[in-house]
């Protein structure tokens, strides 16, 4: 099954951390472009970062510069992003993108940042 399947999310205060994962099954990651997206209430869904597969070439949100970090493990097929010094205005679902010859989403994670 062709599937991209986020997990790491959860309730954090704020200044904390979170580690999101997106694993990519039934395809491979090589030749995608990966994006990590986020969707507050209300809001519309935002790039926050992405990381092409071959290059290895990042780019983030000014919003998010400097405490988010997007990485991949080539082996495991997964993406990675490294959220610190989490702020309320984080909170957000957050959505796994491939983008290449095809295109899929992962089903959301739930980030909360609140005291």
């Amino acid at each position: 099954q062709v599937q991209l399947v986020e997990s790491g999310g959860g309730l954090v205060h704020p200044g904390g951390s979170l580690r999101l994962s997106c694993a990519a099954s039934g395809f491979a990651l090589t030749n995608y472009h990966v994006s990590w997206y986020r969707q507050a209430p209300g809001k519309e869904r935002e790039s926050v970062a992405r990381i092409g597969w071959r290059s290895g070439i990042t780019i983030y949100a000014d919003s998010v510069k400097g405490r988010f970090t997007i990485s991949k493990d080539n082996v495991a097929n997964t993406v990675y992003l490294q959220m610190n010094s989490l702020r309320p205005e984080d909170t957000a679902v957050y959505y796994c993108n491939a983008r290449g010859t095809s295109e899929y989403w992962g089903q959301g994670t739930q980030v909360t940042v609140s005291s």
